[in-house]
Formats: C-alpha cells, sequence, structure tokens
C-alpha cells in the first residue's frame, strides 16, 4: 500500500537515452513530491552479487563514452545540448540530496537476470514503484527475445512506470520550471 506521507521510488538507469529520458521524468516528479524518497538503482556487469557504491549522474549515460549521443551530452560549447538537461536534473537531485540515494547492484547482464535483480532489490526495499526508460515499439529482436521493459511489466508486482523518450514541449517545460 502507497503511504502518502511518503512514496518511495526506484529510478532505474542503465546508460541509455531512454534513461535519460526517465531521469528527467523522475526528476520533474521530485520536484513536485516533497515526500518522494528516490533511488537511482544502475547495474553492472558481475557475479559478485549486491555491493553498494556512489556515482555521478553522468557516468550512468552510457558503458561506451563515445557514443555519439553521450558525447554531445557533455559538449559544454554547443548551446543547444542537452547539457542544460543534465545540469539542471543534478541541480534537483543535489537541493533534495538526503532524499536521493544511489545504489549499484552486480548482476549477469541479460535480460532475465536483470529483470530479477531489480524486482529482488525493489522487493527487499519496500519500493512503492520502478521508473525505467523505454524505447516505445520493440524491433523483431525485442519481439522474439523480449525486452527488459516487458519482463518488468509481466513479473513485478511493484507498480512499473515506464517513460519513452521525452517530447520536446516537455524539456522545454521541465527547464523553463527549474529556472523559476
Amino acid at each position: 500500500m502507497i503511504d502518502p506521507k511518503s512514496l518511495k521510488v526506484l529510478l532505474y538507469t542503465d546508460g541509455s537515452p531512454h534513461s535519460f529520458s526517465a531521469t528527467v521524468y523522475a526528476a520533474s516528479l521530485f520536484s513536485y513530491m516533497p515526500n518522494m524518497q528516490l533511488t537511482v538503482l544502475q547495474i553492472r556487469e558481475s557475479v559478485q552479487g549486491n555491493i553498494t557504491g556512489d556515482y555521478n549522474l553522468l557516468e550512468t549515460w552510457s558503458s561506451n563514452p563515445n557514443t555519439d549521443w553521450v558525447e554531445h551530452l557533455v559538449d559544454e560549447k554547443d548551446p543547444d545540448s542537452d547539457r542544460g538537461i543534465l545540469t539542471k536534473t543534478n541541480k534537483i537531485f543535489s537541493m533534495r540530496g538526503h532524499n536521493v540515494n544511489r545504489q549499484v547492484i552486480y548482476s549477469n547482464y541479460n535480460i532475465p537476470d536483470i529483470t530479477d535483480a531489480i524486482i529482488d532489490y525493489a522487493t527487499k526495499k519496500n519500493f512503492e514503484l520502478i521508473i525505467m526508460g523505454t524505447r516505445g515499439l520493440t524491433s523483431l529482436k525485442g519481439f522474439i527475445y523480449g525486452s527488459l521493459a516487458h519482463n518488468m511489466l509481466s513479473k513485478s508486482a511493484i507498480p512499473v512506470l515506464l517513460i519513452k523518450k521525452l517530447p520536446q514541449e516537455f524539456i522545454d517545460n521541465y527547464c523553463s520550471e527549474v529556472d523559476a
């Protein structure tokens, strides 16, 4: 049952642009919900089990920092880059730092194991909502092998909020509200 005095939210980020949209959306919710407790979860490949670690949000966007979209994200010289969005998101999280936790857990890096790791962690820590990004329509490969989002929806007893790429209007409103 969701406690109206406090909402425990788990944000799963995997370094993709879809995770970025989910993080921006979670930050937007976080700015309006003073009693929201947020944990940002990242899974790294290993079979060592759960361990806690601190990390910077910028580090979570991609396991391969040479991808084009990450280069665009961190290019401070480009005034049209998403760097401002990341800065604003980090600002929201740091202003409410006592309500933001970061957790790194280790798992085999395949969809069933990642799904189980997220659900197991969320269940043990009594989260009331899981937020994660999704591509939306799946590819043929996703149709055949399944997707993380589909597995989460079908296996989780905890509500899962899937966020597709955010429309530019949402981003513009988000940026203007944070500046105010």
